[in-house]
């Protein structure tokens, strides 16, 4: 049975604070709910319309009890409370792989755009800025379609991070206006790719720790052309290229 106290719990979930202190997140519908039940991720609780999902972990809510739990415009059939994974950060494997790193990026639709295209292209870390938004939160969550089940997001002080991975030699890629061609570019199978946020692309300080710029040309080149790409969508150019390489 739904409580008052179980719909205060839920509804403060949009708050970030809250999520910290609860050591928990919320997700929504069947879809990504059950990709999460298949992972290694910990659900604490189901709230789920009738016949929607069976188990000790459900409990059924009608249509306007789940109005009243959901943090989406338009609830879903299904809703659940989720650990937050506890995953260390271990630089020396990291130098073996690909990664991505955020730059301060803010919206959180991108942030799980993002973790999506991680997960599409076989990259299991991105390394996050602190003032990068929080991947477990409602929109992001439900941007990543079930992907945050798969990548291991961190946050951490970047420029740190990044200073020792380019003193232990791993190449630091960023994308830039005036960088190196990626497609003309020789790329390595493993490695760090800096993306910067919406707004101010990569800050000054990141920039600093960079060790190979990079540009994604337009076409035709001499054309009028947007200003530049969604963060998420340069993303995606970047991932598919250092992927194509290595087949």
């Amino acid at each position: 049975m739904l409580t008052k106290a179980d719909i205060r719990l839920v509804r403060s979930l949009a708050d970030k604070r809250a999520r910290t202190d609860e050591g928990l997140f919320v997700a929504e519908g069947g879809k990504l709910i059950g990709e999460l039940r298949a992972s290694t991720l910990r659900i604490r609780r189901i709230y789920a319309l009738d016949g929607i999902f069976a188990g000790e972990d459900v409990t059924t809510v009608s249509p306007k009890e789940m109005e009243r739990l959901s943090l989406l415009k338009t609830p879903s059939d299904s809703l659940a409370l989720v650990e937050i994974p506890r995953r260390r950060l271990d630089p020396a494997k990291l130098r073996r792989s690909l990664v991505l790193a955020l730059d301060d990026v803010q919206n959180p639709g991108n942030l799980g755009t993002i973790v999506r295209l991680a997960d599409w292209f076989g990259i299991r870390d991105i390394v996050c800025s602190e003032n990068t938004a929080d991947c477990f939160g409602p929109k992001a969550v439900q941007a990543t379609m079930g992907a945050i089940a798969r990548v291991r997001v961190h946050y951490t002080a970047l420029e740190s991070f990044l200073t020792r991975a380019a003193e232990r030699g791993t190449p630091v890629y960023g994308t830039f206006l005036e960088g190196e061609d990626i497609y003309r570019a020789g790329l390595s199978a493993g490695g760090i790719v800096v993306m910067g946020s919406e707004g101010n692309g990569i800050s000054s300080g990141t920039a600093r720790c960079v060790t190979r710029r990079l540009f994604i040309p337009p076409y035709p080149g001499a054309a009028p052309t947007s200003e530049s790409l969604n963060v998420a969508m340069a993303t995606a150019v970047v991932a598919a290229e250092f992927r194509r390489r290595i087949r």
